[in-house]
């Protein structure tokens, strides 16, 4: 069966929503353009000025701590820099925040829904130049074998939405936990190359439900009871520039 890209996401802001793409340019070095270009920080996290450094993810509303994150949607125009915020199909904040007074309604916005649990008024940071938001500190793609997700429900009893991974690409056709296999090789994905860098290691933010908000299961605990470990997909860094669009081959070892 011909491996294939079934899901392109990116998550413009760390913790929110994600946006499903047709296609994405990849460039070498780089992650999905745009893709986790955002954050949120703590009140409590010393941030000087509107940029911010990579910073492990405690320090930001994730979530790992702040399910009610999962119950908003955000939609993030990259032209306009307009950032949209929605709860139950209505429209909550909207701001563009590339501009001092479009980041305030949104941290204005995240002030009063997150009350204490924000320890203070959140602030909306960019990433510096070339850098990143991610849980990992340099510039990677994401990519969640299906095939691995489905084998883990059998563990679980219940059905998991592939998106409580939060990854930049979804595979499919492939054999459960092949991926594993690929850690120092390298890969096509379209038109681009990768090289396969490390495994994925998971942590208490894929227990909420994407669409609910509900912390309804505990998947490392149970990827360790099943399989002896908390990992599920993988990091690969982009070594060769190219375009990957849905329904694109995939090169494997």
């Amino acid at each position: 069966m011909t491996v294939t890209v079934a899901k392109i996401c990116r998550y413009p802001v760390k913790g929110l929503s994600p946006e499903s793409l047709d296609a994405v340019e990849l460039t070498e070095g780089k992650g999905v353009a745009h893709d986790r270009r955002f954050a949120l920080t703590l009140g409590t996290t010393p941030v000087d000025g509107n940029k911010s450094p990579w910073m492990p993810k405690t320090n930001f509303l994730s979530l790992m701590r702040h399910e009610k994150l999962a119950m908003l949607k955000t939609t993030f125009d990259s032209e306009s820099g307009v950032l949209v915020i929605a709860r139950g199909g209505k429209q909550v904040a909207k701001g563009d925040v590339t501009t001092t007074v479009g980041r305030a309604m949104v941290e204005e916005f995240f002030a009063a829904y997150m009350g204490e649990d924000a320890r203070g008024r959140p602030k909306l940071v960019e990433a510096e130049t070339g850098g990143v938001l991610s849980d990992v500190p340099t510039a990677m793609i994401s990519l969640i074998n299906l095939a691995s997700v489905r084998d883990l429900e059998r563990v679980t009893g219940k059905p998991i939405d592939p998106l409580r991974f939060r990854a930049n690409i979804y595979l499919d056709g492939l054999d459960p936990w092949a991926e594993f296999d690929w850690v120092g090789s390298d890969i096509s994905l379209g038109g681009a190359s990768l090289s396969v860098e490390q495994r994925n290691q998971r942590c208490a933010a894929t227990g909420v439900d994407p669409d609910t908000g509900e912390r309804d299961l505990n998947l490392p605990k149970d990827l360790q009871r099943g399989f002896g470990h908390a990992d599920m997909g993988v990091y690969a860094a982009v070594t060769a520039p190219g375009r990957v669009a849905l329904g694109d081959p995939i090169g494997i070892p």
